[in-house]
């Protein structure tokens, strides 16, 4: 099942997709795999995985410092292509959506990253600093391999920059629930919900949102009421916390989260 089908089957059954984040490599890639068999184990319906960058402007210290464990341990983009089309021998079933910065791409090059991609059975990529007026080659070179594209929106998005993002986003639109960086937050912002029923409304891609998402209360106050709940950086926190036992303690937060 693609992305936005996920996303969508999970609407259509007054659910919400849970959608956890976990840094490629971190601790290192063997140890990677098994967090990732082990969140689908868990109950995820849909994978963001992400690609380690050097200068991740973005991702508060957390992510920042997943990445950078990552980079120490070797990983680089192909690697990460390489461990995804492992885990997909593995059993890896669930759809993945690359999450990356634009350097390493644009370095690949847009055709060979998005053949690369398919290749290793991905489903679909964002990039966090590519936004869609500048991505017209991405987007083509992602429709011929049949990859779906995510853009992201955010609290001070204007009307008509979010009818280009829902038309660049074949997958799903992932909106920020918050300004500034990734990272977890103690309460959701207050107006969080009138925010996303507008956007299910106007949009016609599905939409997911993230950033600051981290408790169960969290995921409680929004299940059903948007199409998927990102959780990424209180599972980064859960494998630093981890290292003998990443995937175990991994896999037991994630039920905790989805229950």
């Amino acid at each position: 099942m693609s992305l936005r089908q996920t996303l969508l089957s999970a609407r259509a059954a007054g659910k919400s997709a849970f959608i956890p984040f976990v840094m490629a490599g971190d601790p290192d890639m063997k140890a990677c795999e098994d967090i990732i068999l082990a969140l689908q184990n868990a109950g995820a319906d849909a994978l963001e995985l992400g690609v380690p960058f050097s200068d991740p402007v973005a991702d508060g210290v957390t992510v920042q410092r997943s990445a950078e464990r990552a980079l120490a341990a070797g990983a680089t983009l192909q690697g990460v292509l390489e461990m995804l089309k492992r885990l997909r021998g593995r059993g890896l079933k669930m759809p993945v959506c690359l999450f990356t910065y634009l350097n390493p791409v644009y370095r690949m090059g847009y055709e060979n990253f998005a053949k690369a991609a398919s290749g290793a059975g991905a489903d679909g990529a964002l990039i966090v600093d590519l936004p869609p007026e500048e991505a017209s080659a991405y987007c083509a070179a992602m429709r011929a391999e049949k990859l779906e594209t995510v853009f992201l929106c955010s609290p001070t998005t204007s009307d008509a920059r979010l009818k280009m993002i829902d038309e660049a986003s074949t997958g799903f639109v992932y909106y920020v629930a918050r300004e500034g960086v990734t990272g977890t937050r103690a309460a959701l912002p207050q107006k969080l919900q009138d925010r996303l029923d507008s956007l299910k409304k106007s949009l016609t891609a599905p939409v997911a949102v993230g950033f600051g998402i981290s408790t169960p209360e969290h995921v409680r106050q929004l299940s059903g009421k948007i199409d998927g709940i990102v959780v990424g950086s209180a599972l980064v926190k859960v494998v630093a916390e981890n290292a003998g036992n990443a995937a175990e303690a991994v896999g037991k937060e994630v039920r905790r989260l989805i229950a």
